[in-house]
């Protein structure tokens, strides 16, 4: 497995330069079913370039859940700590759901008994209502919650503000899914800087620290997470290329295959084990009833088989217990593991098949792999390793990589690699292709049957980014539809392989513009498509081409021998924002007949003729997509609602947690107070009982206060009642910490002010060339704190413990600082430097130095034939030459370090 030392170390080796050190950070997040996991590159001095943020509860991993309970909002730990009492507010699998039809949202929450209240919207979507039986949020809604709470917390691990994010996704996710998470991330105020594969994220952290110049190599990714398995094929490699002059080998990787089961996952598992023990409970109660129909005991139940299921790793036998699991009775059981493997028996069988379909298509054998790379946190189970390894005939399969961490660490090399404020070193080329093939459908009645076909626009594992153009001779307005490639290979989910519709517009009044002119070829309509690299194909725009044909009268040339000759002539123009390209000739074509030929020879005669001139012109059209379905965005207006309703949801969080930081900073101060007044040595040295008993008498009323009207206060009234409580026990405190601080303030001062009387000293035997000014006026302020000291603790011994000291030790440190700047700025006083006197200049050279004054205007009139006589020139009386700006100066080209 990857070592931290190791980690840090390549780390070291990846990074290079940057811009903005302080402010620049960028983040990935490797969004689960069931967990989140971040990652955070800042190249702030001091902090690790590339590091796993870590939650409020120090976990490097954060439940990926949102809740509402009680009008409050909770997300991650703070929901996590209520799953089990109330499972149907804690809503899990958000990221599962997104871009799904209601229908298959319903059967997955049923298959894992979780009791939501769906409502389905005008997309068909599922969407949540919450506890109050009113408010619905879109899918959307819920993940932008839980994505802006994963970049919280990895802005309080960097200690800047991050907005630039790669967010991992499972290949088999579809464009509504793609399209969704990006909405998502919208809504959070997050910028996507790409939607990155799981397994491009685990390739870039397998490929980032190794050499591929000597031996290319292909290794197979095997991840088995919460919800869904798959294989991955990567061939990593070396190229050869130029930098700063020299040829460095550039190592990268290409995904050739993924293969995938959506259905099969960890929780899987877990969900046989739980209708094991649910079952075994129903026969120890009996009297017909079934556990499983109370979603609480089933939430308390599916908790416990997590840790059972880990137990099980490693050990032949588990136990489980379940305290009041249903009707306050208790549940102890235990299971073997051989017992677990007979229950999930045909799962593994199942696990098998993404790898199998990775090698059948590709043409490989189990021997032409290099490596298997297990991760996943379900691949830790050991039936599942040893099913892999008797299926591709391994005594071991590799796990160099953290099963957990290595995607988002990966997914982090790519941010910096995207981000315009950090640069890399190490560079790892990236081909990854898409997941699933396209094809491209046109609609209207007078189209061609070969261009209304269905047609293949992008093949699978095309590579991410690409853009792709299709051309048509129409000239109607038409409709365009995009499908997946096969109905056999749809995304989970997905009921229809058709999944985007646009409309494009414009041809018509286009053609009937242009209908009067000489039209010379078809009019075309051409369709820009880009397959970006989060995956997401669209149609950008669409523009119509127009090829016209016109006799033009232009000035007639004087004819001579040299331009005697037809002459062609390309000329570029712009009409109403379009590019035009024309084309003429000097001659009439032939077949014009002999009237256009006299009518040429006739506009000679007059100085002027007829050119065939050839425009094109290319005129934009409106796209306008009018997908509808499950698989269609949110509307703009939508989101703008949306974003709405998100930011009065912060707001209201960020005053819920302060008003419940003030609430235990009061609750706080009045548990500390009380053992304060109760155990303090010294207490009754500086106050009275009258005192002490009065201020316990107040700390008891501001307690019950706390628990009865004080449930619901707002922030501001704890923060008064706080402030109340310290304006009497301060003045308290401060007298009992003054009594031992006070004078040990004072004899530091004492100690150095005698020291200062050793230190003038040495400063009149060693540092002689110190002003006797400067000098004088520290003694003189010595002085004064010593004044100052004396008579305030002569005023001290006057004043009662019970009153408020007449000095504090911190005022005494204060005029020790003071004084140490001004002992220190007179200590630092450098020595002067000797002076040089000048050596006299020589007469001779004095008056030769005027001589060649006198005459540099005739030498300057001279002729450049006869230059000037040289004279040697004593260095000691030479000017100084001027100051050479290096930037000025042209050096040898060298390569930057």
């Amino acid at each position: 497995m990857a070592t931290w030392p190791r980690l840090a170390f390549l780390l070291a080796l990846i990074f290079l330069s940057f811009t903005t050190p302080s402010e620049s950070a960028v983040s990935s997040v490797d969004l689960g079913s069931e967990w989140m996991k971040l990652a955070v590159v800042n190249l702030k001095p001091g902090q690790t370039p590339i590091s796993v943020a870590i939650n409020e509860m120090s976990k490097r991993k954060s439940p990926a859940l949102v809740s509402f309970q009680g009008g409050n909002r909770l997300v991650g730990e703070e929901a996590a700590g209520i799953a089990a009492r109330y499972p149907d507010k804690v809503y899990s699998l958000t990221r599962d759901m997104i871009g799904k039809p209601i229908e298959y949202v319903k059967r997955l929450a049923d298959s894992l008994y979780l009791p939501f209240d769906f409502v389905e919207d005008s997309r068909g979507q599922a969407s949540v209502r919450i506890d109050d039986g009113v408010t619905v949020y879109t899918v959307e809604e819920l993940v932008a919650m839980v994505l802006r709470y994963g970049v919280n917390l990895a802005e309080a691990h960097a200690k800047v503000g991050i907005r630039d994010v790669v967010i991992t996704v499972p290949a088999f996710f579809g464009q509504a899914e793609r399209r969704g998470l990006v909405q998502a991330a919208e809504l959070a105020g997050i910028n996507v800087l790409a939607l990155l594969n799981e397994h491009s994220g685990a390739a870039l952290q397998y490929g980032i620290d190794k050499d591929f110049s000597n031996q290319s190599r292909y290794v197979v990714f095997y991840d088995m997470g919460s919800s869904s398995t798959y294989a991955a094929l990567v061939y990593f490699s070396a190229y050869e290329t130029k930098q700063f002059g020299k040829t460095v080998s550039v190592n990268q990787f290409q995904v050739k295959d993924v293969r995938w089961n959506a259905k099969l996952g960890g929780q899987d598992m877990e969900m046989r084990l739980v209708d094991y023990f649910a079952k075994e409970f129903n026969n120890q109660l009996g009297n017909g009833v079934d556990v499983r129909s109370s979603p609480k005991a089933m939430a308390k139940l599916k908790k416990q088989v997590k840790r059972t299921k880990e137990i099980l790793s490693a050990n032949s036998v588990a136990p489980i217990s379940v305290e009041a699991f249903y009707d306050d009775q208790d549940f102890r059981s235990s299971i073997t593991r051989e017992k677990f493997e007979e229950l999930c028996g045909d799962l593994w069988e199942q696990s098998l098949l993404p790898i199998k379909e990775l090698l059948t298509h590709s043409g490989l054998k189990a021997d032409d792999i290099h490596a298997v790379e297990i991760i996943g946190g379900a691949t830790r189970v050991p039936k599942l390793q040893a099913t892999l390894q008797d299926f591709l005939g391994r005594k071991e399969l590799d796990k160099h990589l953290d099963a957990d961490e290595a995607i988002v660490l990966g997914a982090a090399l790519h941010a910096a690699n995207l981000s315009d404020g950090i640069k890399l070193n190490r560079k790892l080329g990236i081909v990854d292709g898409s997941p699933y093939g396209f094809m491209i459908e046109l609609h209207e009645p007078d189209l061609l049957s070969n261009e209304s076909s269905r047609q293949s626009l992008i093949q699978r594992m095309k590579k991410l980014p690409s853009k792709m153009f299709r051309s048509i001779e129409h000239n109607k307005d038409f409709e365009v539809s995009l499908f997946y490639e096969s109905v056999d290979a749809l995304p989970p989910g997905v009921s229809s392989d058709k999944f985007a519709h646009y409309s494009v517009s414009g041809l018509n009044d286009a053609a009937e513009k242009y209908s009067s002119r000489n039209i010379s070829s078809p009019i075309k309509a051409n369709l820009h498509f880009s397959l970006s690299r989060s995956g997401i194909l669209s149609l950008d725009r669409a523009d119509a081409v127009i090829k016209i044909s016109e006799w033009v009268e232009v000035p007639k040339k004087n004819l001579t021998v040299d331009n005697s000759t037809d002459t062609v002539s390309n000329n570029t123009s712009t009409e109403a924002g379009t590019e035009t390209t024309s084309e003429g000739q000097s001659n009439a074509p032939v077949n014009e007949g002999v009237k256009d030929a006299a009518n040429a020879d006739s506009a000679g005669m007059n100085g002027v003729e007829k050119k065939l001139e050839k425009r094109q012109y290319r005129v934009p059209l409106k796209v306008v997509e009018k997908t509808v379905g499950p698989g269609t965005s949110l509307s703009e207006k939508s989101l703008s609602e949306a974003k709405l309703r998100l930011e009065a949801l912060d707001k209201k969080d960020a005053e819920r947690r302060r008003t419940a930081e003030l609430k235990n900073n009061l609750e706080g101060y009045i548990y500390t107070t009380r053992e304060k007044l109760e155990s303090m040595e010294g207490i009754n040295k500086i106050s009275t009982e009258s005192e002490r008993e009065a201020f316990v008498e107040k700390l008891d009323e501001m307690q019950e206060w706390l628990y009865t009207d004080g449930e619901d206060a707002p922030a501001t009234e704890f923060q008064q009642r706080l402030d109340l409580l310290k304006s009497v026990g301060d003045p308290i405190f401060l007298r009992l910490s003054e009594l031992t601080a006070r004078p040990a303030a004072s004899e530091h001062a004492r100690r150095y002010l005698t020291e200062l009387q050793q230190k003038v000293s040495d400063w009149e035997k060693k540092k002689s060339w110190l002003p006797k000014a400067r000098v004088d006026e520290v003694l003189s302020e010595a002085e004064k704190v010593k004044s100052w000291l004396e008579q305030k603790e002569k005023e001290q011994k006057k004043t009662s413990d019970f009153s408020t000291p007449s000095f504090t030790s911190e005022e005494v440190y204060v005029k020790v600082f003071d004084l140490q700047d001004k002992v220190a700025s007179v200590d630092q006083i450098p020595k002067p430097k000797p002076k040089v006197e000048k050596p006299k200049k020589n007469e001779t050279a004095e008056n030769g130095e005027k001589e060649t004054s006198s005459n540099s205007t005739s030498e300057e009139s001279s002729s450049e034939t006869d230059p000037p006589s040289e004279e040697p020139v004593d260095s000691s009386n030479s000017k100084e030459e001027p100051t050479v700006d290096k930037n000025d100066t042209e050096f040898e080209p060298h390569d930057e370090l």
